[in-house]
């Protein structure tokens, strides 16, 4: 297939970029995949007012905001929510590559943190449970180990 219905739309849009997004029930997936290429550290959303605080490293909210602001007000439109980008300071002092606890964790365990935008320990225990095991698709009980390792490892 690649892609031949999307590319008969481009044309008609005269080369118009068009992204598609897996639309899922899971608010906080949508926002990620809606923010996509960008990695998001951590979401808070508020469904009461509509609002959503997305933190990302540095060298990712550009990516989010997009150029002259489109990312970010498109990414709104699609969630439904008013999108605030917060930039993340920097604390990979102490902190180690995900991938360093392949012998301790699966290695598709560890990639279903990355894909969310967790390369580091730090970036793990940052989320609380409930997110990661929202944003992944691990059980609470794998999530719950993931986090007894990481935090024995920063100790």
């Amino acid at each position: 297939m690649k892609g031949s219905r999307i590319h008969s739309i481009v044309r008609e849009l005269r080369n118009e970029n068009i992204d598609v997004i897996n639309w899922t029930e899971n608010e906080e997936l949508l926002m990620q995949r809606a923010l996509s290429p960008a990695k998001i550290t951590s979401i808070t959303l508020n469904s009461e007012s509509e609002r959503a605080e997305v933190y990302l490293k540095p060298d990712q909210v550009s990516l989010a905001i997009g150029k002259g602001g489109n990312n970010i007000k498109l990414a709104g439109q699609l969630t439904g929510y008013e999108i605030d980008v917060f930039r993340e300071e920097d604390e990979s002092e102490d902190d180690v590559e995900l991938m360093e606890f392949s012998d301790e964790i699966d290695i598709w365990i560890l990639e279903e943190f990355i894909k969310i935008g967790c390369d580091t320990a730090r970036s793990v225990l940052e989320i609380d449970e409930e997110s990661l095991i929202a944003r992944t698709d691990l059980e609470a009980e794998t999530v719950k180990e993931v986090i007894r390792i990481l935090n024995k490892e920063l100790e």
